[in-house]
C-alpha cells in the first residue's frame, strides 16, 4: 500500500538526512544505482529509471532502492539540462540523494550495500574497495575490464544508456513504465541521439526503435524536435555562471605520471569566453585550485544555420608543456582536428578553429592520453609551429597572470577530478561508436512540452524509489 505524500515527503527528507545512518541501525539492506561522476543527464535519468524499476518489480521487500546522483549536491546547478527536466516533470530536487549525502564505505563496511552501476562501469581509485558489491551492469561504451560471474553486465555501443534502460524496463510487468519515467527516458534519448539525426554519428537503430515504442505507448510525449530544442537550450544556457562554473560544468580530467591535464566544454564562442573579464586569472586559479597543469577548452556552438562547430583552447603557465600539448593536437591523424590558429589575447592560451567538427572531445581524450603516454617515457616534443605569439619572459604568463606554476619535483598531488577519469585507462571510451550527447555537442530542452503530472503522483512515485515498495514500518532510501 502506497504512503501518503506527506508520509513519502517525511520519508524522504528522513533519508536525506540520514539514510546511512538509518540503513546501518535498522540492518536495512541499500542497493544503490550509481551513475558516473559526470552525472549528465544520460547518467541522472539511467539511474533514477533503474531504481524505480527495481523497486517496483523486485521480489526481496528487504532492501531498499535508491539512486544516487555522483555529485556533490552544490554541483547539480551546473548541470542545467538536468535540473530543467527534472522541473518540467514536476520533481523536487530535494527528493534526490547526492553522493555527499551517503557514505557507501560505511554501508559496504556494514555489510549492507549492493550496487548497480549505469552509464559507467569502472569505478575511480576512491571508490576502488566497492568494486566487490558491484552485482550489476549497463553501460554503453566498450568494456575495459571483466566482471565475476556473480555480476550481471549489460554492454552495447548505443547513443544513450537511457535506450538499455528503457530495454531492461520494457522487459517487465507492463504497468511499471508510467508517463513520467517515459518522458524522462525519451527525452535523454532524443538529447543523447542529437534528435535522432544520422548525421550527427550518435544515433543507433536500436536508440531509435525504443525512442518509437515510447512514443507509441506514450502518444502525448511532445515531439522529439521541441525536446531536443529546449533541452539544448538547457545544456547551453550558462547565463550568470562564473568562469570556475563554466568549466566546471563538463570537465573530465586525466593524469599521467608528472602531469594532469583537464578537458572542459564551454557552451559560447571561444571568442565571447576568452573576453570575459579576468580570464586568465581566473583560468589560473581554476587549475591552480584543482592540481591541472594543462587546461585544454573545446568552446561548442552553433551557426547560423544551427550547425554545431568546435573551437579549441590549450592553457597553461608552463610554456613547454603547453606547446608539446599543442602539438600533439596539430599532429593528431587519428582523428584530426584540423586545427587552425585562431588569434589569443593571452600567450597563456592558444587558440584554435577545429575544422573537424565531428571530433568532440571524447575523441580529443584518446590523443591527451597518447601524448600524456608519451611525456611520462621521456618522450621528446618538437616545437609547435602555431602562427601564434610566443610568451617573450621565463615565466610564460603575463603582468596580471598567475606566478608561475610549481615544477613536477616537488608538487602535491592534484586532488581527484570530479569526474570519470582519473587515470590514462579508466576514462570514457576512446572509439567511435554512440556517445551520451549530455557531454559533448549535442543536447536539447523541452520548452513546453512535457506533460506535467502532480505533486503527489511524484512524491509516490518516488517513494516506490527510496522507500522499498510496500509499506512496512522498515525505513526507506531516498
Amino acid at each position: 500500500m502506497a504512503q501518503s505524500p506527506q508520509e513519502a515527503r517525511e520519508a524522504l527528507q528522513t533519508l536525506k538526512g540520514g539514510v546511512t545512518k538509518e540503513c546501518i541501525q535498522s540492518h536495512r539492506e541499500l542497493h544503490v544505482v550509481l551513475g558516473n561522476e559526470a552525472c549528465d543527464l544520460d547518467s541522472m535519468v539511467s539511474a533514477l529509471a533503474l531504481a524505480y524499476f527495481f523497486a517496483k518489480t523486485s521480489p526481496d521487500k528487504r532492501a531498499a532502492f535508491v539512486p544516487v546522483l555522483n555529485i556533490p549536491r552544490s554541483d547539480f546547478p551546473l548541470r542545467t539540462e538536468s535540473t530543467f527536466l527534472l522541473k518540467e516533470q514536476w520533481i523536487p530536487e530535494s527528493s534526490v540523494i547526492f553522493r555527499d549525502e551517503i557514505d557507501l564505505l560505511a554501508l559496504h563496511r556494514a555489510g549492507l550495500l549492493s550496487l548497480t552501476l549505469v552509464d559507467h562501469h569502472v569505478l575511480p581509485s576512491q571508490d576502488v574497495a566497492l568494486e566487490e558489491v558491484v552485482v550489476e551492469v549497463i553501460d554503453h561504451r566498450p568494456l575495459e575490464r571483466e566482471r565475476g560471474p556473480r555480476c550481471r553486465v549489460t554492454s552495447e555501443l548505443v547513443g544513450s544508456c537511457a535506450t538499455l534502460v528503457t530495454e531492461k524496463i520494457l522487459q517487465g510487468p507492463v504497468e511499471v513504465l508510467d508517463q513520467t519515467t517515459a518522458a524522462l527516458l525519451h527525452g535523454t534519448i532524443v538529447l543523447d541521439c542529437v534528435n535522432m539525426a544520422p548525421e550527427a554519428g550518435k544515433v543507433t537503430p536500436k536508440d531509435v526503435h525504443f525512442a518509437s515504442l515510447l512514443e507509441s505507448k506514450f502518444p502525448d510525449l511532445p515531439p522529439r524536435g521541441v525536446i531536443f530544442e529546449a533541452l539544448q537550450n538547457a545544456k547551453f544556457d550558462v547565463s550568470g555562471l562564473t568562469t570556475d562554473q563554466m568549466l566546471r560544468k563538463d570537465l573530465k580530467a586525466v593524469s599521467g605520471k608528472e602531469v594532469v591535464v583537464a578537458l572542459s566544454s564551454v557552451y559560447v564562442t571561444l571568442q565571447d569566453f576568452l573576453r570575459r573579464p579576468d580570464v586568465e586569472r581566473d583560468l589560473c586559479a581554476f587549475c591552480r585550485q584543482r592540481g591541472y597543469d594543462v587546461l585544454v577548452v573545446m568552446a561548442i556552438s552553433f551557426n547560423e544555420k544551427n550547425v554545431p562547430f568546435r573551437q579549441l583552447a590549450v592553457y597553461s603557465q608552463q610554456g613547454a608543456l603547453q606547446t608539446a600539448v599543442c602539438q600533439s593536437l596539430e599532429d593528431s591523424s587519428n582523428p584530426s582536428l584540423g586545427l587552425s590558429p585562431l588569434e589569443s589575447p593571452h600567450p597563456t592560451i592558444c587558440a584554435y578553429a577545429q575544422g573537424n567538427a565531428a571530433a568532440s572531445r571524447k575523441k580529443v581524450l584518446p590523443i591527451v592520453k597518447g601524448f600524456l603516454r608519451g611525456w611520462a617515457h621521456g618522450g621528446t616534443m618538437q616545437p609547435c609551429r602555431k602562427t601564434r605569439a610566443e610568451p617573450t619572459d621565463a615565466s610564460h604568463g603575463s603582468a596580471d597572470s598567475c606566478p608561475p606554476e610549481r615544477g613536477a619535483a616537488g608538487r602535491k598531488d592534484p586532488p581527484k577530478s570530479q569526474h570519470l577519469g582519473d587515470d590514462l585507462l579508466g576514462d570514457e571510451d576512446t572509439l567511435l561508436p554512440p556517445t551520451p550527447m549530455n557531454s559533448l555537442v549535442d543536447e536539447c530542452p523541452l520548452n513546453q512540452g512535457l506533460p506535467k503530472l502532480s505533486a503527489e503522483a511524484v512524491f509516490e512515485k518516488f517513494n516506490r524509489i527510496a522507500v522499498a515498495r510496500s509499506c512496512e514500518d522498515s525505513p526507506e532510501k531516498k
